[in-house]
């Protein structure tokens, strides 16, 4: 999110704990101390005691964010202290702060909920799995489970556990153990535990973490990490590109951390969702004309753990003219469309990749036209299963794909791509280029 920029110096963010003020060293102390203005929300403030901070208090608004400019604008001049749960910059006010100033204010960070939870558990925190609920959906939970695994949820409040463990079940992960640590660093630190799928509603302080030793209940289809997943994961009416292909297609279209994918022709969603699952910081939109599949789109990818997709109910070209610049490209239907494939190219900046899948003779010999003039690679995917035959078994054949994969040439940071001749035509040279919420009950959402 952009953010007008002020030049407001003179501001330090400060991390507390629920153990309040007897928690903070003493530089802490200190820039509260000298302050003239603390902002924080109402929860935060109320642990500073009066006599030893006389500044201003400014209790945050809601919404947060679009407010952060004015309110430093509006104590512009003034030694400002910011106050953040636990580290500022752990899913906190510190990156809006930096993003309105323009510059990184002073930080004195707090032990994160994440740091006290791993302490009382024994935990290593390089190896435990984090996901926030405050101000997202508790279904992106799903995206992160995986037998023996460790995961720590930042609750949005107290009905997170209840929620943890209702999605637990649901996704077959009932036996897997669940504690709720409550009130983080404070006198009135808590903890309780159980089983997922015995786990009740309970009463819970609103300041708690959920953490879970995943566990796997017997008969549960098995989800692994990289693209493929088995295609019974999917709810879908025919309309989905298979598991070999989805792997090889995704190959294909290389996703990495912080990239966008538009997924034409979305039918089921899986290859949007199989982007996504790849990495938390991936976002894709997928269009779909058909608005009974756009729905189911809209469920796999909440049940798969990325409720984040973007589901644009539309036809393409005409659907894709407001959507932001892709990083990458699928089309696995509409080939044929006119103007589908220039508009998809012309929106591709250089280094974006695009991957177009067909099983028709007519989108084939588009694709080799495109090929022709754009080089990159053009393949037939075949896939045969092993099925019976009376009391032998032989090869079933399922309709071979014809894929295009390539990556737009010119300055960037991609690969040139670098043409195959087709049987029969003239290859064309391609150019080389020039060489967040805040006062959140816990984690650190603020």
């Amino acid at each position: 999110m952009n953010h007008p920029r002020t030049p407001h110096p003179d501001v330090t963010v400060v991390g507390i704990g629920a153990d309040g003020w007897g928690g903070l060293g003493g530089a802490a102390r200190g820039v509260l101390g000298a302050a003239e203005v603390v902002v924080g929300g109402a929860r935060q403030l109320a642990l500073l005691p009066r006599d030893a901070c006389r500044g201003e208090r400014v209790a945050w608004p809601s919404p947060l964010r679009a407010a952060v400019p004015g309110l430093m604008e509006a104590h512009a001049g003034r030694r400002i202290a910011v106050l953040a749960s636990g580290d500022p910059m752990f899913y906190g006010i510190g990156r809006t702060l930096n993003e309105v100033l323009g510059a990184p204010p002073r930080i004195l960070p707090h032990p994160s909920s994440v740091a006290y939870a791993c302490a009382r558990l024994g935990w290593a925190v390089e190896e435990t799995e984090v996901v926030t609920a405050v101000g997202r959906p508790v279904a992106r939970v799903a995206a992160a489970l995986h037998h023996g695994r460790r995961l720590l949820v930042l609750s949005a409040g107290a009905g997170t556990p209840a929620e943890v463990a209702a999605l637990l079940r649901d996704r077959g992960f009932g036996p897997s153990r669940m504690w709720v640590l409550e009130q983080l660093g404070s006198e009135e630190e808590d903890q309780r535990t159980g089983i997922a799928d015995t786990w009740g509603e309970g009463d819970c302080d609103a300041l708690n973490v959920v953490a879970v030793d995943c566990r796997r209940a017997p008969g549960t289809l098995r989800l692994g990490a990289v693209p493929g997943l088995p295609d019974d994961a999917y709810e879908h009416d025919g309309q989905l590109t298979k598991r070999h292909i989805r792997a090889a297609t995704l190959g294909a279209l290389a996703p990495a951390p912080g990239e966008l994918l538009w997924d034409i022709g979305g039918g089921s969603g899986s290859i949007a969702v199989e982007w996504m699952r790849t990495h938390p910081s991936c976002r894709a939109f997928s269009v779909e004309r058909d608005p009974v599949r756009a729905e189911r789109m809209r469920r796999n990818a909440e049940r798969l753990g990325v409720p984040g997709l973007d589901v644009v109910l539309g036809r393409a070209p005409g659907a894709l003219g407001q959507l932001p610049s892709p990083d990458a490209v699928f089309i696995g239907g509409g080939l044929t469309a006119p103007g589908l494939l220039d508009a998809c190219w012309d929106a591709l900046p250089a280094g974006g990749r695009l991957v177009a899948n067909t099983v028709t003779l007519e989108s084939e010999a588009l694709l080799a036209e495109w090929y022709r003039r754009h080089g990159g690679e053009l393949v037939r995917l075949a896939v045969a299963h092993a099925v019976p035959v009376g009391t032998f078994t032989g090869w079933r054949q399922a309709m071979p794909v014809t894929q295009w994969a390539v990556t737009k040439a010119g300055p960037g940071p991609g690969p040139v791509p670098v043409p195959v001749p087709v049987p029969g035509s003239v290859p064309v040279p391609v150019p080389v280029p020039e060489p967040e919420t805040l006062n959140a009950p816990s984690g650190d959402d603020r």
